[in-house]
């Protein structure tokens, strides 16, 4: 079976999210079990593994997702990764439609430019106190906390660029709250530090409770952050930069109750997975 590493929301190896993409044969899923032990086996930050449907399908393939310690509901950046290989191996430009247990249909456009655009759900969010334990967490007041629905994140609304990119957080302290709180984890964000630069506002973020300590691009984080910063900025097409140790851009527009996130992704591996 071939397993493909793709760096996503990148135009370059070694920079952007790394995703593993296992493309299934046609039939039954694999066990839960096993596709778990594979994620945890390559702990990336997720894994995707992608399922042919049949023609009468009202999408073209499956897809779930793993991060090393539980199956995720959405991830942006491995969804980009898979429609990156269907191209590269499959041919398949265009659009492509995957099923999803949670997040419904989501569908992707793969131009011949490098680019693919992924339609997401937005996830607006709700405005909330600051929890407990959070700016101690992240050593920084945050100006406002919101909760993200379905998605399950907590955004929040750092001062500016600078504190952003200087946040030391306490992961254990992070992962406890997010435990508590019922969430997949903590996003951080503020606006770009001037105006000339090629991103409109920064982000982090933080899952160590889903074995992700920082992860490094986030497309579905910014199902959240796209709706607030049109909102806040009054604009519909942004773009966002995560300013990770890896970092990406993630080109963003809102359309109504859904947003496209479009970025570019390169394969830095292929090789045959023979567990």
């Amino acid at each position: 079976m071939r397993f493909h590493v793709v760096n996503a929301f990148t135009d370059r190896p070694f920079s952007g999210n790394p995703a593993g993409v296992c493309l299934l044969p046609a039939g039954e899923w694999p066990q839960d079990t096993w596709m778990q032990q594979v994620a945890a086996e390559m702990n990336y930050s997720e894994t995707a593994f992608a399922l042919p449907l049949p023609a009468e399908s009202e999408a073209d393939w499956a897809i779930r997702w793993f991060a090393p310690l539980v199956e995720t509901n959405l991830c942006g950046h491995a969804t980009l990764a898979t429609a990156h290989v269907l191209r590269a191996e499959r041919g398949l430009l265009g659009t492509v439609r995957f099923s999803s247990r949670q997040s419904g249909i989501l569908v992707t456009h793969a131009d011949e430019g490098g680019s693919v655009t992924l339609d997401f759900p937005a996830a607006p969010g709700t405005e909330v106190p600051v929890p407990e334990g959070l700016a101690e967490a992240l050593a920084v007041r945050p100006e406002t906390t919101f909760r993200t629905g379905a998605l399950g994140d907590l955004l929040t609304v750092l001062p500016d660029e600078a504190t952003v990119r200087a946040v030391t957080p306490d992961l254990d302290a992070v992962a406890s709250l997010t435990r508590r709180e019922g969430l997949r984890g903590v996003i951080i964000t503020a606006p770009a530090a001037g105006p000339g630069l090629k991103y409109d506002f920064v982000s982090r973020f933080f899952s160590p409770a889903e074995g992700i300590l920082e992860d490094p691009v986030t497309g579905s984080a910014h199902t959240a952050l796209a709706p607030y910063w049109s909102t806040r900025l009054g604009r519909d097409e942004l773009t966002g930069f995560q300013a990770s140790a890896r970092p990406g851009l993630v080109h963003t527009a809102v359309h109504s109750d859904r947003v496209h996130l479009t970025g570019k992704a390169v394969t830095v591996m292929d090789g045959t997975l023979h567990a």
